[in-house]
């Protein structure tokens, strides 16, 4: 299983959450996302948790085409 940087991702106020508290915050929790982001999420796809976004259909895509290049 692959690991990850909390601090790396996570605004510092998120940091020390657990993953379940992380997956339930609002995606301004991650280190770049500003809450004008957030808003601006929830207009465009609804979205307005951490767990919605990584759900997200058009993230999965991307996600997908990236991997298939990669494995080129």
């Amino acid at each position: 299983m692959a690991s990850i940087d909390l601090d790396k991702v996570l605004d510092k106020a998120w940091a020390d959450k657990g993953l379940t508290e992380i997956l339930a915050a609002p995606v301004s929790a991650l280190k770049g996302v500003s809450d004008r982001d957030g808003e601006l999420l929830k207009e465009a796809f609804g979205i307005t948790t951490v767990a919605e976004l990584a759900e997200l259909k058009y993230v999965r895509w991307a996600q997908a085409l990236a991997a298939l290049e990669t494995a080129r």
